[in-house]
């Protein structure tokens, strides 16, 4: 394996690798080509080594892969040995394929799409995230990720020993438009879903309109399962009141009130989380990412519990695939 701009010793891996790290990239690795074809078939990937470097890096962006359908990222998923599961409590709408495949979520392409890991809201939250590129955008979209043990460290003491006591909330209401409980929870059967919510730690209310509200109360800050070390994990500022669009907001605040709000977070306890709050939060989050455009193609293999992931505004067409798998349970049940 070649290394370029590398600061630490990599694993060893197979001839023809080509490892680059360097500051403020996403650590890529690309495969040697087939003679002039210039690609690797995704099933091929040899898992072992896959998951040596991101267990390391907690992140890796395999370039040189065929991967041009929902197929090809569940084929890759194989060769690594990962096996999806289903989504639940999803905040936007995704196309399902088979094998727990699912399209990206469907963000408006004009709109950033802040850092977050994936479902650190639930009780049961997938440890590896994969995300295939399809058709890359002509212009932006461009990926970034976050360490989370970074992120930890340059967050003020303050903010984190609050955070660190009391942990976060998120309340949810669930409306007869935009993303309903249908859709989030994968069922129409109402007594599944209270039966979901029992087990996952998620109060929850049935309203008279039809809708649903939940309010589910977790810890900020992980202790990795498997390296120990603690990391930034919540979606506390990318769920916060304030990301809606304040027109919208004032609006459904008039009709259903500041509870009524499709999604809402505080402090643990119940106490509002400041503007600036949100804004420190989402400023560290900046000056620890790590970014790189897309190529068609593209595997990105991410360790959900310690790395978190955005994408910026882009232009013209552009087709993502992802894959959840390998779920650890971080909240005990209660049912």
């Amino acid at each position: 394996m070649t290394i370029t701009s590398g600061p630490a010793a990599v694993e060893a891996g197979p001839e023809g690798w080509h490892l680059t790290l360097a500051e403020g990239r996403i650590p890529t690795l690309r495969l040697p080509g087939l003679e002039d074809l210039g690609f690797m078939a995704a099933s091929d990937l040899p898992g072992a080594e896959i998951r040596a470097l991101v267990a390391r890096h907690g992140a890796l962006l395999i370039r040189g892969l065929d991967m041009a359908s929902p197929a090809d990222l569940a084929a890759a998923a194989r060769a690594i040995g990962v096996t999806g599961v289903a989504e639940r409590e999803g905040f936007t709408s995704r196309v399902a394929h088979p094998d727990f495949v699912y399209s990206a979520s469907e963000w408006p392409s004009e709109d950033q799409l802040c850092m977050h890991h994936e479902l650190s809201y639930a009780a049961v939250v997938p440890s590896i995230a994969l995300f295939g590129c399809l058709v890359a955008p002509k212009q932006g979209g461009g990926w970034s990720v976050a360490d989370g043990e970074r992120v930890l460290e340059l967050l003020p003491d303050a903010l984190v020993a609050r955070f660190e006591r009391e942990g976060w909330q998120l309340a949810r209401h669930y409306l007869e438009f935009g993303h309903t409980w249908n859709e989030a929870f994968g069922t129409d059967d109402r007594e599944a879903v209270s039966g979901y919510c029992a087990g996952n730690a998620i109060d929850h209310t049935w309203t008279e309109g039809g809708g649903l509200r939940t309010r589910q109360r977790r810890a900020a800050i992980l202790r990795h399962p498997v390296t120990g070390r603690r990391v930034w994990f919540n979606q506390a500022a990318f769920l916060h009141e304030s990301a809606l669009d304040p027109v919208v907001r004032e609006h459904l605040e008039e009709i259903y009130g500041v509870e009524g709000l499709p999604f809402r977070t505080t402090y643990g306890e119940g106490g509002s989380i400041p503007v600036e709050v949100v804004d420190t939060i989402n400023e560290v989050y900046r000056i620890a990412c790590m970014k790189e455009p897309w190529q068609d193609g593209d595997l990105l293999m991410l360790d959900n519990l310690r790395m978190a992931h955005g994408r910026d505004a882009y232009e013209g067409e552009r087709h993502m695939a992802a894959l959840f798998g390998e779920p650890v349970r971080l909240v005990e049940s209660t049912a």
